[in-house]
């Protein structure tokens, strides 16, 4: 190993990489980052202009780009090349990657949700899971941080699910669109708030990125750096600093330790020679992603570690959780017809629907713990390869058809917590590894009752919502085994490498440092305690700067 030029070694550029780079290089720290995909621009990569009907197949999925043929994410998905994973045979398990700069900030859907004191202390209100070793208010001032330098239009809305933000930090949010009003008209009968989705997407402009203009989908990547991704935000601040280095097409195979089990560098296999190379490091930060980090530190056996790295709890691994995902939607004929007009806006939802049943659940009114919100699809979305409804008949009469049924469409899309249970977890498969000579992940995943009657209810509630705004049903709502998303698939896995106060329970302490290596950190989604139904991605950045911050004191202070 070459000497050390350099304070911290991160692995990843997504929201915890990234964020960690650029806090500590504004603090004066050297940091070097190790990125396993390409390099990534989306300012000159981007195809945010292009329409479905330039593209294959009308812009369709497919194995290669599950998300459509311009989705912004390259070299990743479910299906990684050379890059496989497995599953237990009871398990059905998928596993989202980005191999590219900025990681999954390049394809998320920017949705902006603060956890609440709900969320932190679950575990105190009704005994299950896992509370996190910190309170809300711990964490509310670095929240108004991270929203600031984000950019996160919204509103305070004064509900339970949806704590504040400080005066000044949200910026405006889009106006709702109609059917979004209707759907906020319905909800108001059954007590359901429906209000401005938080969303990671600028309608002022910011530093050197632009406001939104409202005319291409978040998901082709951002050129002008509206739709917050660390490629067009905290990767080019932090190499501003001139503190930051970073090396793409590097595949971390393993941290490594001294003759005393000391953390002391990483290997790593050159992607474009596939030799390994040797990095020494004083301080290290995984943030891979939750499965990623934990398939890394479980990797990094040695006489020291026999179970993996940072293993001493065997909780690495554990504790995988993933968001509860459902739908159910249908035609509103009070909406047929309307004339059309751009009502693109931010090409997500502008209004939705936070978890309102927290009192409900204190009485012990819901058979379920934990909550849900609604995303809500809704507006004149931009044609595709199918038409939807029943169409009969062809030429003008079947194109008057489609005209009529043009943006009648509401869709509601359940995200819900997940609680940890013991059947879902991680492990290395050693039988098999991939092009870099890797050992790979073997999934084991099932959900709880907990989960499936989470899932009952919110069919229930979207079907009375639905029938409320006047659409019909002429089949039953389907069970929920059958209309709950396979885990992974909402791409929102976390716990992996949990933090906590005990060590016995956990891999990190608060600030993401693993209990048996001061100088390692953990700065992704797998420190997460639990999972509540929100967007996880704020959280991360949140804690990351957080993190980073302590982690630069005692770096500066000679702790570590």
């Amino acid at each position: 190993m070459s000497n050390v030029d350099y304070d911290v070694v991160v692995v990843g550029s997504g929201a915890g990489g990234a964020m960690a780079a650029y806090t500590l290089t504004k603090e004066g720290k050297k940091v070097l980052m190790l990125e396993a995909g390409r390099d990534y621009d989306p300012k000159t990569e981007s195809p945010m202009f292009r329409t479905n009907a330039e593209a294959p197949l009308m812009g369709a999925g497919n194995v290669d780009k599950d998300f459509g043929f311009y989705d912004a994410t390259v070299d990743g998905g479910w299906t990684v090349p050379d890059e496989p994973y497995t599953t237990a045979e009871d398990s059905d398990f998928l596993w989202w990657r980005a191999r590219m700069l900025g990681g999954r900030t390049n394809h998320w859907g920017r949705f902006s949700l603060r956890f609440s004191e709900h969320d932190f202390k679950g575990k105190s209100r009704d005994g299950l899971g896992a509370d996190w070793p910190f309170e809300y208010k711990d964490i509310a001032p670095w929240y108004d941080k991270t929203e600031e330098l984000v950019g996160v239009c919204g509103t305070n809305t004064g509900l339970a699910d949806m704590p504040d933000s400080a005066e000044g930090i949200l910026q405006p949010p889009p106006v709702p669109r109609v059917p979004e009003l209707l759907i906020q008209a319905a909800a108001k009968k059954h007590g359901i708030a429906v209000v401005p989705m938080h969303r990671a997407v600028l309608t002022r402009p910011k530093d050197d990125r632009q406001a939104c203009f409202y005319a291409t989908p978040c998901g082709h990547g951002c050129s002008i750096g509206a739709a917050f991704q660390t490629t067009t935000s905290l990767i080019p601040l932090a190499r501003k600093t001139g503190k930051l280095t970073i090396i793409t097409d590097a595949m971390v195979k393993s941290v490594d330790v001294d003759d005393k089990g000391n953390v002391n560098g990483l290997t790593y296999i050159d992607k474009k020679t596939v030799k390994p190379v040797q990095i020494p490091a004083r301080v290290v930060i995984l943030a891979a992603s939750a499965c990623e980090s934990a398939r890394v530190l479980l990797n990094s056996k040695s006489k020291h570690h026999p179970n993996g790295l940072a293993n001493s709890s065997g909780q690495v691994g554990r504790n995988l959780m993933d968001s509860t995902g459902a739908g159910l939607g249908a035609r509103i004929p009070a909406l047929e017809g309307r004339p059309i007009y751009n009502e693109d806006g931010h090409t997500s939802n502008h209004l939705f629907t936070p978890w309102w049943g927290h009192e409900m659940q204190a009485r012990g009114e819901l058979d379920f713990p934990r909550g849900y919100h609604f995303e809500l699809g809704t507006g004149f979305g931009q044609p595709g390869a199918g038409m939807s409804g029943d169409i009969q008949g062809y030429g003008k009469f079947a194109k008057d058809q489609v005209k009529k049924n043009y943006g009648t469409g509401i869709y509601f899309a359940l995200r819900g917590e997940m609680l940890p249970n013991e059947h879902c977890y991680m492990e290395i498969d050693e039988n098999v590894k991939d092009k870099w000579g890797i050992p790979v992940v073997k999934f084991h995943f099932k959900w709880s009752e907990h989960e499936l009657k989470q899932v009952e209810h919110g069919l229930k509630t979207a079907k009375l919502l639905l029938e409320t705004m006047g659409a019909k049903f002429t089949e039953p709502l389907p069970r929920a085994e059958e209309a709950i998303a396979k885990g992974g698939e909402i791409i929102h896995e976390v716990g992996t490498t949990r933090m906590g106060s005990d060590p016995k329970e956990s891999v990190t302490n608060q600030y993401g440092q693993t209990w048996d290596c001061p100088n390692l950190f953990v700065m992704d989604g797998g420190v997460f305690a639990s999972n509540p139904h929100k967007n996880c991605t704020l959280t991360i950045m949140t804690l990351s700067m957080r993190n980073s911050s302590w982690l630069a004191t005692q770096l500066t202070k000679g702790s570590i």
